[in-house]
């Protein structure tokens, strides 16, 4: 076990709950460590309750147990939308749940982060890793967007990219409910204004995000999760494209009226005075 100075006790205790076969060397099948994800999650605490101060809503669509897929927007910029939904589903659950996402490809350029990725359960984004996943009941974050959604400036904020349809497909094929999110609050967070692509080539990232306030780091916005009911399509994930696009469609709709809503609920609050600093 890593120090107790180090561990979040809340962290420690949610992923003690977590049901996750773990053996005696604190390793589960898939080689996520217990120890990573508990110095993992308590460095994402504090972000997570103070400096983006995230509040989420609807977390009781999020099955207790079982497979599931958690599927949202991403936000432009950083992956601060991953981490906190991450956080929000051990955190914020009444039973925690460990979020598994899809990495970009990209990030195996990077053996450092590549392997701290695997360690506390977040595999190279292939169909294969994530079926095995949902075929042993775990819960995985999905962000059907891809780069191209974290690639987005500021002046597009909110806007739905193009979503892949190999999620539903996969969500057919293995019977598991969809439950859609809305992330709000990253586009504040991290506004930006253009890419660095020069930069972005040599450290073999699609690219780096150049801010209004010019560096690429995150403020400290008030975020907030809207988690809605859980969608679920019968099939075989083999359809035709046109039933498949669909269903796609439908998920797509679903997460526009979550950040719909979200964005009505921050205008409110700042209105109110809830939000300290407006949108902020």
């Amino acid at each position: 076990m890593m120090s107790e100075v180090l561990v979040d006790a809340q962290v420690a205790e949610a992923i003690r709950r977590l049901e996750l076969p773990f053996n005696r060397y604190g390793l589960d099948p898939y080689g996520i460590s217990r120890d990573h994800l508990e110095i993992f999650f308590s460095m994402l605490a504090p972000f997570y309750r103070t400096y983006f101060r995230v509040r989420c809503f609807g977390q009781e669509n999020v099955p207790a147990q079982g497979r599931v897929m958690v599927v949202g927007n991403h936000s432009g910029g950083l992956p601060v939308d991953g981490a906190m939904v991450l956080a929000s589903l051990l955190l914020g659950l009444d039973s925690p749940r460990l979020g598994q996402g899809m990495v970009e490809k990209f990030a195996n350029r990077w053996p450092f982060v590549s392997h701290w990725f695997s360690r506390v359960g977040q595999f190279t984004g292939l169909p294969e890793h994530a079926e095995r996943l949902l075929e042993d009941e775990r819960c995985l974050m999905v962000f059907p967007e891809g780069v191209r959604g974290t690639g987005k400036l500021y002046r597009d904020r909110y806007k739905l990219v193009r979503f892949g349809s190999g999620f539903v497909r996969l969500a057919m094929k293995t019977n598991t409910p969809i439950v859609p999110f809305a992330f709000i609050g990253g586009e504040e967070a991290i506004p930006t204004v253009r890419h660095l692509k020069g930069l972005a080539k040599v450290i073999g990232a699609p690219y780096i995000p150049l801010t209004s306030y010019g560096l690429p780091l995150p403020l400290p916005v008030a975020c907030q999760i809207f988690y809605g009911k859980p969608l679920v399509f019968e099939g075989s994930g083999t359809e035709s494209d046109e039933i498949i696009l669909g269903h796609v469609n439908r998920v797509q709709d679903e997460i526009a009226a979550l950040i719909e809503r979200g964005r009505n609920w921050r205008r409110g609050a700042v209105e109110r005075g809830e939000l300290e600093g407006g949108m902020r």
